[in-house]
């Protein structure tokens, strides 16, 4: 019966996302069919053997590494300042991405990541039918993140169009970055992190296709360089661009995270339940046709509307304390759905990143805001339906 269903939740998120399309006659459904497939095909890889795990696992290992780095530099400016036992977010979560953007200034220079943009970008746009750095875009922010993958093509950014910069932001948003999947991994189980790590990234290209289908004329990937830049003056102006890219999303977030405290207060006091706590019963049906047994989908509707409303961590530590009476097939749909940046404080990530690399093209993309965590919603729960077919 759960196959049954689960074929039906994968019509309807489908259909919404046909719904929503901007423009349904320029849909191109040969690469979204062979997508699919991919998705199921290494999502029975992934849930059923550790080849992933130890693959993401070096991975993450690295990244690891690198925000020890990094924390030194901020350790060294902001010691003494967060208090005992606290996770000062700016300063553990944002500040690194300084380092990072050194790191990718760096690349850029010596001319390592234009060649993995090229060949990225050729290798997957062959697949998934998008242009070149689409396609690189969405394996980069799997692996850097949200925030900083528009830092890796910033040189790029004044010549993308608003409907380019829409998808690139759906795929960014779909993912989650290396550099966090070792605390998901304490969290959840690594193959459920690592399953819905791929899923997701063939999943943003499927629903970005759908929902913001476009041809492009000449999608030759032309990377910008400044020829006259010495290596110290490009390494200071990374460094700044990621400093103010880090400000930027910080304020955002305040402004975000305040506006939910305010909403979830107003309809606690008119209801007596939380907007979160609404969002639960409304993602109830939603989450039963993931295949998720109606007896547990208003206890997992809650959780998905958590991660939608708060983040994903908070979401993950709710179902971790263990006082959930989930099956283990169930339990598994909730993690993978669960593992994305698809939340309302990312559309302030995301748009103010770009804000702070380029204010014109920031703009646009909070236009397109709710529309891009939808889509990066419809995103979460195909790869939660998938997981669903193939458990």
């Amino acid at each position: 019966m759960h196959f049954v269903i689960g074929i039906i939740g994968l019509g309807i998120v489908l259909a919404l996302s046909f719904l929503i399309s901007s423009d349904r006659k320029k849909i191109r459904y040969s690469p979204i069919l062979i997508m699919l497939v991919l998705q199921f095909l290494l999502g029975f890889i992934l849930l059923r053997t550790t080849v992933g795990t130890t693959i993401v696992g070096g991975l993450a290992g690295v990244f690891d590494a690198l925000l020890s780095f990094a924390g030194s530099g901020v350790d060294f400016v902001f010691g003494g300042i967060a208090n005992k036992g606290s996770f000062p977010f700016f300063l553990n979560v944002l500040m690194p991405i300084v380092f990072i953007s050194a790191i990718i200034g760096i690349l850029r220079y010596i001319k390592i990541l234009p060649l993995f943009m090229k060949g990225v970008g050729l290798a997957l746009s062959k697949i998934n039918g998008m242009g070149k750095l689409e396609s690189y875009n969405g394996i980069a922010s799997a692996i850097l993140g949200q925030s900083e993958v528009f830092i890796s093509i910033k040189k790029e950014l004044p010549t993308l169009s608003e409907q380019r910069l829409t998808s690139m932001s759906i795929s960014a948003m779909s993912t989650v970055s290396m550099s966090i999947v070792g605390s998901y991994m304490a969290l959840i189980q690594p193959r459920y992190v690592i399953t819905a790590l791929v899923l997701n990234l063939f999943g943003g290209f499927i629903i970005a296709s759908i929902v913001n289908p476009y041809q492009l004329e000449n999608d030759e990937l032309v990377i910008e360089e400044d020829k006259e830049q010495t290596f110290f003056q490009m390494l200071g102006e990374y460094i700044l661009d990621g400093f103010h890219v880090a400000v930027t999303v910080a304020a955002m977030l305040i402004g975000f995270v305040a506006l939910i405290a305010m909403i979830n207060f107003i309809f606690a006091k008119i209801t007596g339940l939380t907007f979160q706590e609404i969002l639960g019963y409304v993602f109830a049906p939603l989450a039963f046709f993931t295949g998720i047994p109606w007896k547990e989908a208003v206890d997992a509707g809650s959780l998905m509307a958590t991660k939608l409303v708060t983040n994903e961590f908070v979401a993950m530590t709710e179902l971790a304390k263990g006082s959930w009476d989930f099956s283990a097939r169930t339990t598994a749909i909730i993690s993978v759905f669960l593992v994305s940046f698809a939340n309302f404080s990312s559309i302030g990530i995301i748009s103010g990143a770009m804000k702070g690399l380029n204010e014109e093209k920031g703009n646009l993309v909070a236009k397109h805001g709710l529309k891009i965590l939808l889509s990066a919603s419809l995103v979460s729960f195909l790869s939660a339906i998938i997981t669903g077919l193939l458990f």
